[in-house]
């Protein structure tokens, strides 16, 4: 009888272990492998949590964004970049790093951001010599910084890094811009709230993929090309793409690396017809040189 029992546990153990293992595999096969700027508590990680709402997400912490490509490229990981923000404006290196590693444009979100200054919990606003933060966030908080001349501002790799290492250091004359989960994570007391320029602040979040595989739907596309340097070059390629029912939501040149003065345009459409979509794609080389479309996905701009 105590060995039908022993057996009878040992049979239980193994069928535990065996549907433990199914359902490892099962979360593994759910699991998103995405890599961001940033550390835990960054403005990254939430708008990566907002965009994948509920779903099993192992995040690739990168110290900087160019790390966040390369995990997109060789790991085939998906990746979130910011791209622009409301008051600080564009963040152009991060358009010529999706074309020159070839990542797809998958989706966005924007999210709404509240730069907070905190400090050590003994520390207060008269014993801080040093201001710590992403630039981006700094730049946001220009009018705030301006207030305190005597206090110093120091660019760091990302907002909830510059809050960990003050909480790791215990740097008592040092304070960081952040935002409100990354004090609540490293015990920081925050001493200003909404410290931004204005208190409506925007950033848009792109998502990446190595995969060119198309989105179901799409109604909103970011394309890359260059035109000729000759009178009226650009205003027929945006009277084109106007003649066709492309909303052209935004424009961005920026420098072509090796030729002297020549510039790509980086520009976002939004159209309620795909199929005019497909008919501009198709057409648009008459126009343009060098064209490159960096994704066709779905408009967020639920903010």
């Amino acid at each position: 009888m105590n060995q039908f029992f022993i057996r009878l546990n040992y049979l239980n153990i193994f069928a535990a272990l065996k549907i433990g293992r199914l359902a490892f595999k099962v979360l593994k096969k759910d699991l998103k492998n995405i890599a961001i700027q940033g550390v835990s508590g960054s403005f990254h990680e939430e708008a990566t949590r907002k965009s994948f709402n509920n779903q099993a997400i192992e995040f690739e912490f990168c110290d900087t964004f160019e790390q966040v490509f390369l995990n997109v490229k060789e790991k085939n990981y998906l990746g979130l970049v910011a791209i622009e923000n409301s008051l600080a404006g564009s963040i152009l290196p991060n358009y010529g790093s999706i074309q020159s590693h070839g990542l797809n444009i998958i989706g966005e979100t924007y999210c709404e951001i509240e730069q907070n200054l905190m400090v050590l919990p003994s520390t207060s606003l008269e014993d801080v010599q040093e201001i710590w933060s992403h630039p981006m966030a700094l730049s946001q908080c220009q009018s705030f910084l301006n207030q305190y001349p005597n206090i110093k501002s120091v660019e760091k790799e990302d907002t909830a890094k510059s809050a960990r290492i003050i909480k790791q250091k215990k740097l008592k004359n040092t304070a960081a811009i952040a935002s409100h989960t990354a004090a609540e994570i490293y015990g920081l007391k925050i001493i200003k709230r909404k410290v931004q320029d204005h208190k409506k602040n925007f950033t848009r979040f792109l998502i990446l993929s190595k995969n060119k595989t198309a989105i179901s739907t799409p109604n909103k596309a970011t394309l890359c090309f260059s035109v000729a340097n000759q009178t009226g070059s650009l205003a027929k390629t945006l009277t084109f793409l106007a003649e066709n029912e492309m909303n052209l939501t935004k424009i961005q040149s920026h420098p072509i690396i090796g030729r002297q003065w020549e510039y790509f345009f980086y520009i976002d459409l939004l159209f309620n017809s795909h199929k005019k979509y497909q008919y501009v794609i198709a057409n648009l080389n008459n126009y343009v040189s060098d064209l490159n479309i960096l994704g066709a996905y779905k408009n967020e701009i639920n903010i």
